[in-house]
């Protein structure tokens, strides 16, 4: 494997130059050094490098760039590479922007220029630096590698499971020199794509889910039959109760049937969350969620579909497919909701070969210079939408009603009234997709006139309606009539408590019809469907969760 590198990023050559010296007359042996002038370049340098899949030890950016400064830049190699370490290059009168940056983008030190001479002011801050890094396991180091058609359905499926479960990985297309020689190498053919070649060696030909979670490090079977607290989905509200019981001392299980994070965690950037006043990506805060969960001791369980909840006695029994189940004193149901399927023609059979659902990030930059379309008009939308403008030639936000006003936040139409290469198409639907192998184009229907137009496109993502998907709880807790969990005060009806309840006290908040079970976050009914409102619910479920064993 080759040197890790160490980028350096300044849109001023000369500093660019002596940054980019300094650190390879002192590391050069050991490290590969990469020297960009912009935040543009400097990303797809970081491409590149996560796509060899080699290793980014540390990121040296100047604060002040045209176009994306510093904080911009560090901000968006988080994704790419979470664990890098990285450093802001400042002026003094920049001082407090660095300050700031500590807590956006967690920043790890800046740097005064100048910092002449170097083995006084960047030598030791480096050399303290990368010792952090090198003390900080890197599964990016143990390369997985997914073989596959560029428009395969069950390709995407793979690659969306790694990226929203942020394991690294490295994507080779099948009819390409490199993918060629490994399918070859593993005895295959472009016929068993796709295919996931593992760090230890392992050829998984087109593998389910359960399958890909056991062999790249994910939990797929609960440690133990017995919790205080089992927590069903792992979106906001599911990850916040999940810390909070866990570092209250609650024995705790996160049960999750795809990825942690649910929709926030697809979304590109979430900006009115507390205490990120430049905003965050789902990705982000997903993964800072995940670890805070881990450390305190919660257990994270993934690919495990819940299909049952039963009371037996005090304890609660959730039923975990076909194989298992566990009990557990409390519950705290967390599922969230799904994007509504579209039901337009030739939808269906192109979902996954240009069709999305949500905000997918690993397609984000197969969209260069193409049109992007996008149904819907809520702030996941929006948030998608600037997103894709970072990459697309246009990107289309169709919606059924006459403007954006009544469900994306103020701030989110500003930013898409902002940047030129974004349209909104009021009053439009989107009425069939066409394509062969692959989405090819759409026919977009005006509800006014009732206008049709076709469009060339390969891209549509879909961000439409909210289906709380709780038929497995069909007998077991009061639902209302759209599936949404019903709880506290909304249970009593002319002042009784609901059916079967058995405890001399009112249902709490947002406990359920069965004493011990609550609901969080969006599965909620009558709850605030905001990513914030989610997590409180998660850690104000907690607090319930301690007055309920109190009480028991």
């Amino acid at each position: 494997m080759a040197n890790p590198t160490i980028l350096t990023v300044d849109d001023d050559p000369a500093v660019s130059r002596a940054v980019a010296r300094d650190i390879r007359r002192q590391y050069g042996e050991s490290y590969r050094v990469v020297r960009a002038v912009s935040g543009e370049e400097a990303l797809e340098a970081l491409r590149e490098i996560k796509l060899r899949g080699d290793q980014l030890a540390i990121m040296l950016a100047d604060y002040r760039m045209p176009r994306m400064n510093g904080l911009e830049f560090l901000e968006a190699a988080m994704d790419l590479f979470p664990l890098a370490r990285r450093v802001l290059l400042t002026a003094y009168a920049d001082t407090d922007a660095a300050i700031d940056a500590i807590n956006v983008v967690d920043l790890d030190h800046y740097l005064l220029k100048p910092w002449s001479p170097p083995e006084q002011n960047l030598y030791p801050v480096i050399d303290s630096l990368l010792e952090l890094w090198l003390a900080t396991p890197d599964p990016g180091v143990t390369e997985t590698r997914v073989v596959g058609h560029r428009w395969s359905a069950p390709s995407f499926a793979v690659r969306d499971f790694l990226a929203r479960n942020l394991v690294p990985y490295r994507w080779l297309i099948s009819d390409e020199p490199e993918g060629g020689r490994l399918l070859a190498a593993a005895g295959l053919t472009q016929a068993d794509v796709p295919t996931v070649v593992t760090s230890d060696g392992k050829t998984l030909v087109n593998p389910s889910e359960r399958e890909l979670a056991a062999h790249v490090g994910l939990s797929t079977v609960p440690a133990s039959d017995f919790y205080d607290l089992v927590v069903v989905g792992g979106g906001p509200a599911g990850l916040g109760a999940a810390v909070y019981g866990a570092s209250e001392g609650l024995r705790t299980l996160l049960v999750e049937q795809q990825a942690t994070g649910g929709q926030a965690g697809q979304s590109s950037r979430i900006e009115n969350y507390l205490g990120f006043p430049d905003g965050v990506s789902g990705r982000q805060l997903t993964e800072r969620a995940r670890r805070q969960a881990l450390k305190f001791g919660a257990e994270i369980l993934s690919t495990q579909r819940v299909v049952a909840l039963d009371a037996a006695g005090s304890g609660r029994v959730l039923r975990l497919g076909e194989e298992s189940a566990v009990t557990a004193h409390t519950v705290v149901l967390a599922t969230g909701v799904s994007y509504r399927r579209l039901g337009a023609v030739g939808v269906e059979e192109l979902t996954g070969t240009g069709v999305f659902y949500g905000s997918t990030v690993t397609e984000a930059i197969n969209c260069s210079d193409e049109e992007v379309y996008i149904v819907g008009g809520a702030n996941s939308a929006g948030q998608a939408a600037v997103y894709f403008s970072r990459y697309a030639r246009r990107v289309h936000v169709l919606i059924r009603q006459g403007d954006l006003t009544r469900s994306m936040s103020s701030y989110l139409i500003d930013q898409l009234n902002d940047i030129d290469v974004i349209e909104v198409h009021p009053w439009t639907e989107v009425t069939c997709a066409e394509g062969d192998g692959h989405l090819q184009s759409l026919t977009l229907r005006d509800s006014r006139s009732g206008e049709s137009r076709d469009v060339p496109t390969s891209w549509l993502f879909v961000f439409i309606g909210a289906e709380p998907h709780t038929d497995w709880l069909d007998g077991a807790v009061t639902r209302d009539e759209r599936g949404f969990v019903v709880t506290g005060t909304d249970l009593m009806t002319s002042g009784r408590r609901p059916a079967g309840w058995g405890l001399p006290r009112d249902p709490y908040h947002l406990e359920t019809s069965v004493p011990g079970v609550f609901a969080a976050g969006d599965v909620r009914a009558t709850s605030v469907k905001r990513v914030a409102s989610a997590v409180g619910e998660g850690a104000m479920a907690v607090s319930l969760v301690h007055r309920y064993l109190e009480a028991q």
